[in-house]
């Protein structure tokens, strides 16, 4: 059994996989709760892939006998990489990219991650990464215009917002959420008429409130991330 393990600025997630399939996942960990979560279950091989820790605080908070991988710039991809500063390219991006290759290989793919920011990935059908567009996320949209302006309230996301809002809040969430819908669809509109053939794939925290407005054929992998790193971590090992 293999664990993968997205770390992030707060929580942590992290997946079992036996060869390329996902048993179980969980999310919402604590640095502190990721090492107790691992120890109870030993795993064959671990990728570990984080903003906040290196591989060796990792690896000695951990204290098991178990290969450890790291996810960096310098890491062998199943995937070819055409961007001009690979050093900088997000884990998420390339996971997400590898994963949605993995599932669909051999086609040219839109790959759409809703989280903090939304980011959509190009990925071609010689799985080649070639690069895309970072886009601020809903909960960031919501909170810019609450903090730069005096009286607009602070108000969560809501699924499918009447377009024409009756009151202030109500007219922030159309703003918002009607918002990021067209400028998804608008978005895959002008990749799908570059790439007539091509495939879009969606995942993210986000997703559950766009997913049933979106026009198919969508293909929604929620766990898309985790799936990329599993396919990165057996690609390495195969290496060895």
């Amino acid at each position: 059994m293999n664990i993968v393990i997205d770390s992030g600025n707060t929580y942590s997630k992290a997946g079992w996989f036996e060869n390329e399939k996902l048993i179980r996942y969980t999310t919402g960990l604590s640095f502190d709760q990721l090492i107790e979560t691992i120890r109870l279950e030993l795993p064959e091989q671990i990728l570990f892939s984080s903003v906040s820790y290196t591989e060796k605080e990792f690896s000695e908070a951990l204290q098991l006998p178990v290969r450890v991988h790291s996810l960096s710039s310098e890491t062998p991809l199943p995937i070819l990489k055409q961007y001009e500063t690979p050093e900088t390219l997000g884990a998420d991006r390339i996971a997400a990219c590898a994963g949605a290759n993995f599932l669909f290989p051999g086609q040219d793919l839109l790959v759409i991650d809703m989280g903090t920011c939304v980011t959509y990935d190009l990925i071609d059908k010689d799985a080649a990464f070639q690069g895309g567009l970072i886009s601020p996320g809903v909960k960031m949209r919501f909170k810019a215009m609450h903090s730069f302006t005096k009286r607009l309230p602070l108000i969560d996301p809501e699924k499918e917002p009447f377009l024409i809002g009756k009151s202030t809040k109500t007219s922030m969430l159309s703003g918002v959420m009607n918002g990021m819908l067209a400028e998804i669809e608008g978005i895959i509109e002008r990749y799908r008429h570059k790439y007539p053939e091509l495939r879009v794939v969606i995942c993210g925290g986000d997703i559950t409130f766009f997913e049933s407005s979106l026009k198919p054929p969508i293909f929604a992998v929620p766990e898309l991330v985790l799936i990329g790193l599993n396919r990165i971590l057996t690609y390495n090992v195969a290496l060895q």
